[in-house]
């Protein structure tokens, strides 16, 4: 399996910009659908975005359409969350997911491997 591994989280004003990296390790990336979710405390993980093996399609959660942009470089084994115009109710910590076979990249069971997640606090 994959190896996951985020970075780029931190603290970022209402109506600011994060990126957020996900380094993959140990698999044939290009062969991976990856996804984005994150999880607020008390809250359950939450699909955010996903994009498919060849960047030909990407999904995204109506609540950061418009928002948030996610990438990957099957060169360099990255997938990235380009996160703009900030919200407090973005808070939560992300998590980098891949999965084989992946017929619904909303659900978090079609992942098989999850990175150690990365925190995202924004500030009013």
């Amino acid at each position: 399996q994959v190896q996951l591994v985020e970075s780029g989280g931190g603290l970022a004003q209402a109506g600011g910009s994060l990126r957020l990296s996900c380094a993959a390790s140990g698999g044939t990336f290009s062969r991976y659908m990856m996804g984005w979710f994150r999880q607020a405390p008390g809250k359950e993980r939450e699909f955010v975005a996903a994009i498919s093996r060849n960047s030909g399609r990407t999904y995204y959660a109506d609540s950061v359409k418009g928002r948030f942009t996610i990438s990957r470089d099957n060169a360099e084994n990255m997938v990235y969350l380009q996160m703009n115009s900030l919200k407090l109710e973005d808070m939560a910590i992300y998590y980098c997911a891949a999965g084989l076979g992946v017929l619904f990249p909303t659900q978090p069971r079609e992942y098989a491997s999850w990175g150690q997640g990365t925190q995202v606090t924004v500030s009013s």
